[in-house]
């Protein structure tokens, strides 16, 4: 089972949007796919926990981070497979990490907690809170933004990933993005 959350071996760069809810990382990472004529890969939580929350009216549990980095990890690698210059990730197993701790007192399955640590991406593009809240059935903390913000930004700094602070409109956060994204792409 731990292979499942395995990164596969792939020689693309990897980009992850990364940080709070409602802060447009899906807007942005479809854009920079686009812009590169990049693979995209989507989060997989957000139509496991709407699907769910569609039979039963009930949000994420602690029952479904295990699942959802599952759902995650093999979209990810299905793209991978098949992409040798540049992947566009909507999020990652750290991202997933960050959230199980946020909401269950800290705590987070071991193995979540070893890939999220272990898999490798070139760039996080870690997304400000300067953007105005937009409510949905799945997103619950529009008061906790900045807590939630800190998280994310700790969890970085904590386990040394490279990282460029996206702050600002879509136009400022995909300027700043595709310079980080170019300079990755000229080594």
């Amino acid at each position: 089972m731990e292979e499942i959350l395995e990164q596969v071996p792939s020689h693309c760069i990897k980009v992850v949007l990364y940080g709070p809810e409602s802060t447009g990382k899906t807007t942005l990472s479809r854009k920079l796919a686009t812009h590169y004529q990049a693979p995209w890969v989507p989060e997989y939580a957000r139509d496991y926990l709407q699907q769910k929350w569609d039979r039963e009216q009930l949000i994420c549990d602690w029952e479904d981070m295990l699942p959802i980095a599952r759902g995650q990890m093999k979209l990810e690698n299905e793209a991978a497979q098949k992409e040798d210059r540049l992947l566009i990730c909507d999020t990652d197993l750290l991202e997933t990490m960050v959230y199980s701790q946020a909401y269950y007192d800290q705590q987070v399955d071991p193995l979540i907690e070893k890939y999220a640590v272990e898999n490798r991406y070139d760039l996080y593009l870690l997304t400000y809170i300067d953007v105005p809240w937009e409510p949905d059935d799945l997103r619950d903390r529009p008061g906790r933004r900045e807590e939630m913000f800190r998280y994310f930004e700790q969890a970085l700094i904590r386990y040394d990933k490279p990282y460029c602070l996206l702050q600002g409109n879509v136009e400022e956060r995909m300027t700043e993005a595709a310079a980080a994204i170019d300079r990755l792409l000229k080594k």
